[in-house]
């Protein structure tokens, strides 16, 4: 893991912001293929992609009441997920928005009026791991937000069947129907509809390179909550940080996969080298060793600042999906949290490890990746409402208006629209 002293951390950065592509032309060919099969040919595509990249032949998709009555799960497991369950539940009811008027003395009434999406598609990715967290933060907001139609697409196992974990936590969170598809075509068949799959008005979830082209490809024919690229933590350290833990926290992301990057932002020179020490030691007993260690060979830094003004400074350009900041008890005020404004989600203190917020404590996973923190937000019930405005005007609130609409339209040489105005206005003397 190679430290950068200050001056020398725009090498990096450099090659880190060339790794936020996250599909080339080449992914964006095949996936534009598989839409336009799943498209015109339905179930018929589905099913010759699923053959093709699953190794699996099914005669139906959508998962039976008996199959999820089937799935066992360890208890303790099952305890888990429903206490998160709980947390993400409370922590989501938090975002929910309320629809407003604003009421004048003659009566008019503007405002906006808040309602959920009907029907929403969850992606949940297969993998070399089943991710049970994903389908509780993929759907209870949607539940929270009232949607009336959650659907769920997973990729089969190889033997036809899906995860237990999966099942039980689908069920759990409130899917209505489950589907066993995955890849491109599970998006390419939520947003078109097939024989089997009803067409939704959203799309969320995570997923691989093609799924992210798929979801960008589809974005205009439904909506979508993000396009997610490899995960990313920025730990920012000072020299009172316990350097096993960030050893810790920085292999957490490295054994999501490859391209995951891993960045420690340090004004201690001892804690870059203690910490790049203690990542290689935590390496060799690592259960995803190969990944994590190519992760980390491949996109992990330990880059030393000055000051924590300049580490802010650096957070913010990058802004990751997940920051963690272990200074100071001292110096760690709601002030200086604030100067880290571009991040995903902030994990405050040595005792805020990022996988406490991944699994349980009610945040959502869900988060904006390869710097589109700067401008995006995590998922939230906000991505399961639409908004419209209502405008009901009283006759006097027109009358008293009009003039000023119609003086607008006439302006732009919109010559119907002040019409549209002047119709109402033959009777009185308005004009």
């Amino acid at each position: 893991m190679r430290i950068y002293i200050n001056e020398d951390k725009n090498e990096y950065l450099a090659n880190f912001y060339d790794r936020r592509k996250t599909f080339n032309e080449e992914i964006r060919e095949k996936v534009k293929k598989i839409l336009e099969d799943v498209r015109t040919s339905g179930d018929e595509a589905v099913r010759k992609y699923t053959r093709m990249f699953d190794n699996v032949v099914l005669d139906s998709f959508e998962v039976t009441d008996e199959e999820i009555e089937r799935a066992k799960i360890d208890e303790d497991l099952k305890v888990a997920l429903q206490k998160a369950k709980e947390n993400i539940f409370t922590f989501h009811q938090r975002e929910l928005e309320k629809s407003w008027n604003i009421e004048r003395e003659d009566g008019s009434r503007f405002g906006i009026r808040v309602y959920s999406i009907q029907k929403v598609g969850v992606y949940v990715p297969g993998g070399s791991a089943p991710l049970p967290s994903s389908v509780l933060m993929n759907i209870i907001p949607a539940k929270v937000a009232g949607v009336k139609e959650i659907i769920m697409c997973t990729p089969p196992l190889k033997d036809g069947s899906v995860s237990p974990v999966i099942l039980k936590a689908a069920k759990m969170a409130g899917a209505d129907r489950i589907y066993k598809i995955g890849g491109a075509q599970a998006i390419a068949a939520m947003a078109y509809g097939t024989e089997s799959v009803p067409k939704v008005f959203k799309i969320t979830g995570p997923g691989n390179a093609y799924v992210a082209c798929a979801k960008n490809l589809v974005f205009g024919d439904v909506g979508i909550d993000m396009i997610a690229g490899p995960s990313e933590i920025l730990i920012v350290a000072d020299e009172t940080a316990n350097c096993d833990y960030i050893a810790a926290d920085l292999l957490s992301q490295a054994e999501h996969d490859a391209m995951a990057a891993s960045i420690l932002v340090t004004t201690s020179m001892y804690v870059a080298e203690k910490v790049r020490e203690k990542v290689s030691e935590r390496l060799k007993s690592l259960e995803r060793n190969a990944i994590a260690k190519k992760s980390i060979e491949n996109n992990g830094a330990i880059i030393v600042v000055d000051n924590i003004n300049e580490a802010a400074a650096l957070s913010n350009a990058i802004a990751p999906e997940h920051l963690e900041l272990m200074l100071n008890d001292k110096i760690l005020t709601d002030e200086l949290i604030d100067k880290f404004y571009n991040a995903g989600a902030i994990f405050v203190g040595e005792y805020s490890p990022e996988p406490m917020g991944d699994y349980f404590c009610g945040s959502n996973h869900v988060l904006p990746t390869g710097g589109t923190a700067a401008f995006s937000s995590p998922l939230g019930v906000w991505d399961f409402v639409k908004r419209t405005s209502i405008v009901n005007y009283t006759k006097e609130g027109f009358f008293k208006d009009c003039r000023h609409a119609y003086n607008m339209a006439m302006a732009e040489g919109l010559t119907a629209h002040a019409k549209s105005v002047k119709a109402r206005c033959e009777d009185e003397q308005v004009f």
